[in-house]
């Protein structure tokens, strides 16, 4: 299972993906004339805006949701793995693809919201929907949204619950098998409550772990003040080539980066429209920019306090291609071990244990957005009722994936992982591309009613977009 799967992923991340990544965030950042970085204080903005309904969910709270499932084992985990595989180098690649992929993410947020409906009593959205909505292509839809239940509900989940249970062996010595068992039942405490309860949680245990690990790097930063310029200086130098050190790997920099950070921070990915679709607001681009935000979190803020803690300590291996280690600081320790003693080497007593509870909040509320996702699409292919029993049987089906993601070893719980990235990332970046024109007539009018002194309101007719049925009863008189 495990050459097969080796090799499916080889061909889901191509340098093709890696290219088709930044050569459409790069076209977004510049058709939307960089809003990522314009637009920030709006952003911010409309974070706090609007209120929860009757069918969807807040604004603050669509992107609580995004953020559990950006905010994961990728932004301590993968970042370690970044730089295991790519050198220091590999961070500036990351942050390279949150910046160009902000701007990916809010376009397909925005299509997410504006080929929302209603279903169940509450909205629901995502590329499934705008791809079948916006393009007319059936089969697509129905591929996307098969592709996103075998991910997120087979494929990735194990990722999480992988890293959850290996990190609390680590540091309390609690038996890989009982963490998945506790993990288990509390998903399915929660996931059996339906998308309001997720929110709830998300609302309040993510605002709490990505402060509580942010708090922790700025006092690592704050204890190693005097060596950011240098390592700074290590992350861009190894990132263009100019450190002897690394300059064998500047291709696996380069790869690293971008693949680490797309399962990330997720943009383009085709995870976050789903969340996006569930808020209530006037205007289809209020919770784009929400969206764009949310990457900036992830990214700028949560991976670069993971990847200053591990190289302010020196805690890290970098691997050689050609065998053996560029860098071996730590022998016999992999990277998902590196943040842990980074942070044991400032805090003895706590360094094992912090990341085990970070691990434990943020795995667990990305695998709780998973379950979202994976419910949002089993809802398309059921186009009147959603099935209680297809309900149920997802249900079950990723709780077993999550318990058995504990016991599998590592290695393979990546690897289906990132095949489970790499197909939703070819699916959605392909049909955002064919879709940009409705997403950039909305930012148009967006900022035309903004510059009136309006608080915008969507009117999709008048912008010739079809097929926004759920749109026509809020358009103004």
């Amino acid at each position: 299972m495990e050459a097969a799967a080796n090799f499916i992923n080889k061909i889901i991340w191509s340098d093709a993906l890696v290219f088709l990544c930044v050569a459409t965030g790069v076209y977004f950042s510049v058709a939307t004339r960089f809003l990522q970085i314009r637009y920030i204080k709006e952003m911010v903005r409309l974070l706090f805006d609007g209120k929860a309904s009757k069918e969807g969910v807040s604004s603050f709270q669509a992107f609580t949701i995004a953020i559990s499932g950006r905010v994961g084992t990728g932004n301590i985990v993968g970042v370690a793995t970044a730089i295991a595989m790519g050198g220091p180098g590999a961070i500036f690649w990351m942050w390279t693809i949150a910046l160009l992929g902000a701007g990916s993410a809010f376009i397909e947020a925005t299509l997410g919201q504006i080929f929302k409906v209603v279903k169940d009593g509450q909205f629901r959205g995502g590329p499934a929907y705008y791809i079948e909505k916006g393009l007319g292509v059936r089969w697509y839809a129905m591929l996307f949204a098969i592709a996103t239940i075998l991910s997120t509900a087979l494929f990735l989940p194990g990722v999480q619950s992988n890293s959850i249970a290996l990190s609390m062996f680590t540091a309390f010595e609690v038996p890989v098998w009982i963490t998945g068992a506790i993990v288990t039942v509390l998903l399915g405490m929660i996931i059996f409550g339906g998308v309001k309860r997720i929110g709830r949680v998300a609302e309040v245990v993510v605002p709490f772990m990505a402060g509580a690990y942010i708090l922790m790097g700025i006092i690592i930063i704050g204890m190693n003040i005097t060596e950011v310029p240098a390592i700074f200086g290590l992350i861009f130098r190894s990132a263009f080539d100019l450190e002897p050190l690394f300059g064998g790997i500047f291709g696996m920099a380069i790869s690293w980066g971008v693949k680490r950070g797309i399962y990330s921070n997720e943009a383009g990915q085709g995870t976050a429209p789903h969340a996006a679709a569930a808020a209530e607001v006037s205007h289809p681009v209020k919770q784009g920019l929400v969206q764009a935000f949310s990457v900036y979190i992830d990214t700028i803020f949560v991976c670069t306090t993971t990847a200053l803690i591990i190289l302010f300590t020196g805690q890290y291996n970098v691997q050689n291609p050609d065998g053996g280690f560029l860098v071996e600081n730590i022998p016999n320790v992999g990277p998902g071990a590196f943040t842990g003693m980074a942070i044991g080497t400032h805090f003895p007593a706590i360094g094992n244990g912090f990341v085990a509870i970070a691990l434990l909040f943020f795995a667990f509320t990305t695998i709780m957005a998973y379950y979202y996702i994976a419910e949002t699409n089993l809802s398309y292919l059921n186009k009147k009722v959603t099935n209680k029993w297809a309900l149920t049987g997802l249900r079950v089906a990723i709780m077993v994936a999550t318990f058995y993601g504990t016991v599998k070893s590592a290695e393979l719980a990546w690897t289906f992982g990132d095949i489970g990235v790499g197909l939703m990332a070819w699916l959605n970046l392909i049909a955002i591309l064919l879709l940009r024109k409705p997403a950039l007539l909305a930012l148009k009018d967006y900022l035309a009613q903004r510059k009136q002194g309006l608080d915008p309101v969507f009117n999709a007719e008048k912008l010739g977009i079809k097929n926004s049925e759920e749109w026509k009863d809020k358009q103004p008189k």
